[in-house]
């Protein structure tokens, strides 16, 4: 999952109740974040809007607003907002980080990178942890790069086959899929289904139908079967596209988004790549 730094949580829970001695209901803006912390998104966005409307100079309610929009996977919207929040603070580095995954999920690649990087210059720290950075240089076409973050990321998150997926993607783009085989980071606590045989795909051991099935294998509740489906045709669509297969790569694609959609950050980065497939044709 994307980092939350702790001036996003602070941003967007400082006081859901009265702030000023004697008042005696919730500010506007209280009321935006209340709602936002209830899940109640569409509420929290149009309400953090009015207040960035009556007050040019705040920055806290386009802030709110964006993170809204995020949620609702709105993501020209947040994008918008947090651009907002920057012509208002321009030092506020966790609105680079939003808007960077605002523009990663409608694939503006070159653009995500530039507010990452924007962001940890401000935050060293968070460096090793940023993954999505490295997903973004992918698709920026920095693959030595991507290469790079990735196993940086091993540093902080060793036992996982996404990291160890994606550090093979860019290694095969930036020498040749035979030298990323031999690079292969290996993982062996990573137990989720199906990620054993999609590691077992990349280094060579496995093949794409397997991968497949083992997401059907197993007993799976209907939220985790979901999720092995998309997370299999995600990385054997990955793996295509690795090998040069651009109608197996679109094929995978398309199933993984269309036919799977789940909550997390990965969805919205298969539905970007599709996107982007589909705008070349």
């Amino acid at each position: 999952m994307p980092a939350r730094g702790p001036l996003l949580a602070a941003l967007l829970s400082m006081s859901l109740t009265a702030t000023t001695v004697g008042q005696d209901k919730a500010s506007p803006l209280d009321e935006a974040r209340a709602a936002f912390k209830a899940g109640r998104y569409k509420d929290a966005a149009a309400l953090a809007e009015k207040v960035a409307a009556a007050d040019p100079k705040d920055y806290h309610a386009p802030f709110v607003a964006g993170s809204a929009y995020a949620q609702l996977r709105d993501n020209s919207a947040a994008a918008k907002a947090f651009t907002t929040v920057l012509e208002r603070n321009p030092k506020l580095a966790e609105a680079h980080d939003r808007r960077g995954d605002a523009f990663l999920k409608l694939g503006l690649f070159k653009e995500a990178v530039a507010d990452f990087d924007v962001y940890l210059a401000a935050n060293p720290k968070d460096g090793a942890d940023h993954w999505r950075r490295g997903i973004a240089l992918y698709y920026a076409g920095r693959f030595d790069d991507g290469r790079k973050q990735f196993e940086h990321h091993r540093t902080v998150n060793p036992e996982d086959v996404e990291n160890s997926v994606w550090h093979y993607l860019c290694n095969a783009k930036a020498t040749s899929p035979k030298k990323a085989r031999e690079d292969l980071i290996p993982v062996t606590k990573d137990t989720r289904v199906p990620m054993k045989e999609v590691l077992q795909l990349f280094a060579g051991k496995a093949t794409p139908a397997e991968v497949l099935a083992a997401s059907e294998a197993g007993k799976l509740d209907d939220e985790d079967r979901t999720e092995a489906r998309f997370y299999a045709n995600l990385y054997v669509a990955l793996f295509y596209e690795s090998e040069g297969n651009a109608a197996k790569t679109k094929e995978h694609l398309q199933t993984a988004v269309e036919r799977y959609k789940i909550g997390h950050y990965m969805w919205d980065v298969g539905n970007a790549h599709l996107e982007a497939m589909l705008k070349k044709k």
